[in-house]
């Protein structure tokens, strides 16, 4: 809904007051060595998948954890009866399947009211058959469906050259990780030990044995997905005459991508899907549990559980890095003597973890560029991102500007250097690549997800540019600059927003765009902008704030669609509006209401919502961090700007 246009004063003592809480609050988060790292929460399918993983090597079981678990799935159901990608989203078949089979294995009875309930959802729906490719090859893993339900991933692609079509460099660095593990496995085709001998043939219509290949997805083009189909069929015929001596030397290749990438106890990737295939391939290869790289991994999956009283649950990953600085930008727009000299203890601590000797995969197309990037994990070298590395430069530049400190130089430097040489030919700049752009790749019937690649986003394109700006850059005066504000000019919708590739979704495009815009100099009164404006000011809900679901992904988005209102995502319309320099805009005053009518007695905001994307339409992520930091980093801002004459945001973000 619409908000009215009338005006609200803000009361000047009661938002000190709001702003001290919450500060005080997030100070109360800090580590003892001075990070900040809030829980990183998916959807079930991960703490799902751990389930199963065990499962699968038959390890001893946890009777307490499993419980645990237990309760997180159970909890997370949806009304509708299976599991959804998003707090109160519609019903995902393959969440729900993975669900399902996680709480039977865990020993929950078929005729539960939950289960029946689930089972019911799945049935009603076209049965498990709908999962998608992913959960097709853990189901062909545990014997329910055959190899014939999974698209042919042959080994042999380790090997082929980089002019290929198919180079293992030409997908993105979470395909990448997750792929070479999951083609060994593909290879060899091992079988789940399960123990317990448990199957989920009753959720699928069919004869689990007869599913064959998934149809098209949405996203992909006809005569693509056709073209790679028949392909497929190909392979599949041909893929056992391959010779075994090639094959073996496949996967001594797919072993060396991987041991050299192993990233200790933090895991390939750091992320928990090619850390669970890691395990699992080194159990097809024969390795056993002591084997040092399965056990490191291993350790490595177990360090992602969030164990409390009564629940437990897995993470993708961990979030150190984003959350240290994005906290550092919130402190230090609120300001005191104190709070800044934590503020930058947080960067004190983020200094050593940039990666300045190893070239990651990123190197593959960009060989010339120097390393300086930071990583979203505790270590993650092969594959810093760039967004971290604009955040942490621009949260350092704010300390030198505040003290005249030149310790962050050099950082701040080599941050710089490398975001510059990672820009794509089109203008833009992509998470953790450059020149990712072969779209065909989604077109194979393995990418039904449809993120197998790492292009340039309006989003990361605006970070890169709000660091550029910040460090005194113009698009006069730089070439990227330039580049990068034409690519933002040509992503901008009909309706005057952007698309939000990471946080949800053109609320969280359209704040990154602006923040860059301002301090790239771009005329307040640019359509671009104003167009922008407006567009906020038309989606902010009657009670003050902003809200936007992940149904905004949709592929026939035809505009905004109403959504509850969020802390973080008020936060980010109010922050872009700001920027745009609209802080005596009365939607601005209403949204600055919102927050601290719906701050807690412990300073901090409520949301259950989930703000951010992994993978649009796919895998969503709740930052247990975003209500901490963006509602204080807007309240701060708000006040700053209101107790100045030139109201002008002079930063990136």
């Amino acid at each position: 809904m619409l908000a009215r246009d009338h005006s609200v004063a803000v009361d000047p003592v009661a938002l000190e007051k709001s702003i001290s809480k919450a500060t005080e609050a997030l100070l109360g988060y800090r580590q003892s060595d001075g990070h900040w790292v809030f829980e990183l929460e998916a959807d079930s399918t991960i703490p799902a998948e751990y389930i199963l993983l065990r499962h699968y090597l038959a390890e001893p079981i946890d009777a307490g954890l499993e419980a645990k678990i237990g309760n997180y799935l159970r909890r997370v159901q949806g009304a509708h009866g299976g599991w959804p990608l998003v707090h109160d989203g519609p019903f995902d078949m393959s969440a729900s399947v993975k669900s399902y089979f996680a709480l039977k294995m865990i020993g929950d009875s078929v005729d539960a009211p939950h289960m029946v309930r689930a089972r019911e959802a799945i049935r009603s729906r076209g049965g498990a058959s709908g999962s998608n490719v992913f959960t097709r090859f853990l189901l062909a893993l545990y014997g329910v469906v055959t190899w014939r339900a999974t698209p042919v991933l042959p080994i042999e692609i380790m090997l082929l050259p980089m002019w290929s079509p198919f180079h293992i460099n030409k997908i993105s660095y979470w395909a990448r990780t997750t792929m070479v593990p999951l083609m060994v496995l593909a290879a060899l085709k091992p079988r789940a030990k399960n123990p317990k001998d448990v199957g989920i043939d009753e959720l699928f219509l069919e004869d689990p044995k007869s599913v064959r290949m998934a149809p098209k997805a949405p996203h992909q083009s006809p005569s693509w997905f056709y073209l790679f189909r028949s392909l497929d069929a190909v392979l599949r015929v041909i893929e056992p005459m391959f010779p075994k001596r090639l094959r073996q030397r496949a996967i001594d290749a797919a072993l060396a991508f991987t041991e050299e990438r192993l990233n200790g106890e933090d895991g390939m990737g750091a992320i928990y899907p090619p850390m669970a295939n890691i395990v699992m391939m080194y159990e097809a290869l024969g390795k056993d549990e002591s084997f040092p790289p399965r056990a490191i991994t291993r350790r490595g999956i177990d360090k992602l559980l969030v164990i409390s009283e009564h629940e437990a649950y897995c993470q993708p990953c961990v979030s150190p890095v984003w959350d240290t600085a994005l906290a550092s930008h919130a402190l230090q727009e609120a300001g005191g003597d104190d709070t800044l000299a934590k503020a930058k203890q947080g960067l004190d601590w983020l200094k050593p973890r940039q990666v300045l000797e190893l070239k990651g995969d990123w190197a593959v197309k960009a060989p010339d560029v120097r390393p300086g990037g930071w990583a979203f994990q505790y270590n993650n070298d092969h594959y810093p991102d760039l967004d971290d590395t604009a955040v942490v430069v621009m949260a350092m530049d704010r300390v030198r500007r505040h003290t005249g400190t030149r310790e962050y130089d050099e950082a701040i430097a080599r941050g710089r250097e490398w975001i510059e040489g990672l820009q794509s030919r089109d203008g833009g700049w992509a998470a953790f690549d450059v020149n990712n752009l072969e779209y065909y790749l989604n077109n194979i019937p393995f990418s039904d997800h449809g993120a197998l690649l790492d292009p340039p986003t309006e989003d990361v394109t605006a970070r890169c540019i709000s660091m550029l700006g910040q460090l005194g850059e113009t698009a006069e005066s730089n070439r990227a600059m330039a580049d990068g504000v034409a690519y933002l000019r040509r992503t901008q919708l009909a309706e005057g927003s952007w698309y939000g590739r990471w946080g949800l979704n053109y609320i969280y495009g359209t704040w990154s765009v602006l923040s860059a815009l301002n301090v790239a100099g771009v005329d307040r009164n640019d359509p671009m902008i104003r167009k922008a404006v407006d567009w906020l000011a038309s989606v902010q809900n009657q009670d003050g704030g902003w809200g936007e679901d992940a149904v905004s992904y949709r592929l026939d988005y035809k505009g905004y669609e109403v959504a509850p209102s969020t802390s973080s995502q008020t936060a980010w319309a109010l922050l872009g509006l700001m920027a745009a320099g609209e802080v005596e805009n009365p939607a601005v005053a209403r949204g600055v209401e919102y927050l601290k009518a719906t701050q807690t007695e412990k300073g901090l905001w409520d949301e259950q919502r989930y703000t951010a994307t992994g993978f649009p339409r796919v895998f969503y992520l709740r930052y247990h961090g975003y209500s901490k930091f963006f509602p204080l980093w807007a309240l701060a801002r708000y006040r700053n700007l209101r107790s100045t004459n030139s109201r002008v945001v002079g930063v990136g973000m």
